[in-house]
Parts: C-alpha cells; sequence; structure tokens
C-alpha cells in the first residue's frame, strides 16, 4: 500500500470511531522516522484503546500490520506505528499536557500552506 493510501485508509478507520480533533503532520522532510504524524483524541480510556485497536485491526485485515502498539493498557496515550503513518490516539488531558502538536507544528504550516490535507 503507498503511503497516501494508508493515511486516507487510516483516516477513515479513525473516524469511524469518532475520534476528535484529528491533525496531520507531513513530517517527510523533518523526520527520518515516518512521513505523515496523525494525532486524534478519544472521550475516555476505553475510547482511545477502541480507536488504535480498530485501527489496527482495519490494516491487519489488508495485511498491513501495525510494526508496534505502545500505550493500550494504560489507554491515556496509544501510539500505533505504520511505518510511514504513526497514529497518536491521546485523551485530551494527556494530549493537553504533552502538546505533540507544538512539536510538528512546523510540518502543519508547511503542509496547510502547500494546499495539504490536515483533518
Amino acid at each position: 500500500m503507498q503511503t497516501q493510501q494508508t493515511l486516507d485508509f487510516v483516516l477513515d478507520k479513525i473516524d469511524d470511531l469518532k475520534a476528535r480533533d484529528i491533525k496531520v503532520f507531513d513530517v517527510s522532510e523533518t523526520s527520518s522516522i515516518t512521513d505523515f504524524m496523525v494525532i486524534c483524541s478519544g472521550n475516555s480510556k476505553k475510547h482511545v484503546q477502541s480507536i488504535a485497536e480498530h485501527v489496527a485491526l482495519e490494516m491487519k485485515a489488508i495485511n498491513e500490520e501495525a510494526l508496534g502498539i505502545e500505550g493500550m493498557d494504560t489507554g491515556e496515550w496509544v501510539l500505533v506505528d505504520f511505518s510511514d503513518v504513526v497514529v497518536h490516539v491521546m485523551q485530551e488531558g494527556t494530549r493537553d499536557f504533552y502538546q505533540l502538536e507544538k512539536l510538528w507544528q512546523s510540518a502543519l504550516e508547511s503542509n496547510e500552506s502547500a494546499g495539504g490535507e490536515q483533518e
């Protein structure tokens, strides 16, 4: 699966379970670990876990297994790594505390100025 197809599929699956405040960061020019970072929020521990699990299972169903899943036990911040696309599903308080958007803001701004999709 191509990177853009993976991203589109992941975004669709995140939306299936009503994740909130979905942000996409094109970090291909600034990161050596991935091309896209997706950050979204869930309403509760169970919601965060369900979103992450749903994305991982749906990708596995099309033979695209996650390289790793971290944080499922606590459900505060779950990271799902698909190599070219890394998904961060966070509870709102955790997201506010770590402020990953600030870290990747320049990537978001360059993506927006290039007319890229962010939500």
